[in-house]
């Protein structure tokens, strides 16, 4: 299977400028995990997770004051919908992350969760492959 088979074609996005909770209200409305961060200075300049705004609460931090920019991750590890499910989980599990942007031309063209892995792979009866 590929990513495409599993990604989210449908991307929660937010800006830099937008507060942690409007941020996690956008990501509790389409019940994802996940924001790809864009600018209009740039199409995406980095992903948000429920991690990083976990981690801004437990750190004592307001929602409503903290912003995006200072929360996300950018350096992203991006994906092609052409790699196979195994390259894709194999990315995540080297970079101690559980989503990939995917871009095709350039553009976002989903986002693939471990949780879109793991669908894939009990939808196919398939068991998750082991590596040495």
């Amino acid at each position: 299977m590929k990513v495409r088979d599993g990604m989210t074609r449908v991307v929660v996005s937010v800006g830099p400028a937008h507060t942690l909770r409007e941020a996690a209200r956008r990501m509790s409305a389409r019940h994802v995990g996940a924001a790809v961060v864009v600018d209009h200075s740039q199409p995406v300049i980095g992903i948000l997770t429920e991690r990083d705004v976990l981690d801004s609460v437990a750190a004592g931090q307001e929602p409503d004051a903290e912003l995006v920019a200072d929360h996300l991750t950018s350096d992203v590890v991006f994906a092609s919908p052409h790699w196979t499910l195994d390259q894709a989980a194999a990315a995540m599990t080297k970079g101690n992350f559980r989503h990939l942007i995917v871009l095709e031309d350039n553009e976002v063209a989903g986002l693939l969760s471990m949780r879109d892995i793991v669908r894939c792979w009990s939808r196919a009866g398939s068991t998750v492959p082991v590596t040495a």
